[in-house]
């Protein structure tokens, strides 16, 4: 059984599978076939944190596999109530199939994978974010090929998404240019971030300069509202606006997690520009996601 709480939880082989399985399984969806792998599977969906994209994006991803779901929150259950986080666990993993748990502490979601009894996906927590760095170097693949060898620019918050970059890039053979304001870097132990798969820039400008993707995210993240009036006066210049992108190379691609507020951390002609692919990002957050489900199910199939 395995469980994915971060990037580093699968190999660059299992990846280079999960990357194949998501572009059949999306051939699939458009056509209108059927894929129904997981008939008489149940996953069941915990939210501590509010969510638009991975709701929809795992409860709609089950039930095209052919599964069905359960939708939890810390308001509607025992989670965070009377009963330890260990105990829910034993009892939830008895009853469906899979979990997916969105949160705040990374140490919430290993203690419920340490006494699950089934697969328990990451959907988001404070220190990682590994469904959506999934889905958007599918993205990658999708538009321009192999992202080995690659050039991301992160422009922004050293946050999950941050993280979750610097993992990849050191499994998959990439580059990662990090640029965040004075007190907001990455944390480097915690990323597992490598010399050969990172570097980081003070001038988010210079970070661009050769970028065959530029992203981005909110600069105030779930949980840290408290420090927003700070953080819009410490990220005044980290906006990815026209200039950035022009650094970077000609067809550089630009994502961003969504939500995405215009004129804060991405400029409008940026973000709604012939560069931008965030609409197939967030589409492909449910692909490669059905991949993932289907593949801790099912492991690999022919």
């Amino acid at each position: 059984m395995k469980h994915y709480l971060q990037f580093n939880d699968l190999s660059a082989d299992e990846y280079t599978y999960l990357f194949e399985r998501a572009a059949l399984i999306k051939k699939k969806f458009k056509a209108y076939e059927k894929h129904h792998p997981l008939v008489d599977r149940t996953l069941a969906m915990i939210f501590e944190k509010a969510s638009t994209r991975t709701r929809v994006s795992f409860e709609a991803g089950m039930y095209q596999l052919g599964g069905s779901v359960v939708h939890l929150t810390t308001g509607d259950s025992q989670l965070g109530r009377a009963e330890p986080i260990e105990d829910s666990a034993k009892v939830i993993s008895r009853m469906v199939d899979l979990v997916m748990i969105r949160t705040y502490e990374q140490t919430k979601i290993e203690s419920f994978a340490a006494h699950s009894r089934v697969p328990v996906i990451n959907g988001l927590t404070n220190e990682f974010h590994p469904c959506q760095i999934l889905a958007d170097i599918f993205t990658f693949i999708e538009h321009r090929g192999s992202i080995a060898g690659k050039t991301v620019a992160w422009v922004g918050d050293g946050n999950n998404m941050a993280n979750t970059w610097l993992q990849a890039a050191a499994l998959l053979g990439f580059k990662v240019h990090v640029s965040t304001p004075r007190g907001y870097e990455v944390d480097e132990k915690l990323a597992g971030a490598t010399a050969g798969s990172c570097q980081f820039f003070s001038d988010p400008l210079e970070a661009c300069k050769g970028a065959d993707l530029v992203t981005t995210d909110v600069w105030t993240s779930m949980g840290y509202e408290a420090e927003n009036e700070a953080r819009m006066k410490a990220f005044a210049d980290w906006c990815v606006d026209a200039e950035m992108m022009a650094a970077a190379k000609p067809d550089a691609l630009f994502m961003h997690c969504l939500p995405a507020h215009r004129g804060e951390e991405v400029e409008a002609d940026v973000i709604d520009g012939p560069q931008s692919v965030v609409w197939d990002e967030a589409e492909n957050r449910m692909h490669a996601q059905k991949a993932l489900m289907e593949y801790l199910l099912l492991g690999r199939v022919a």
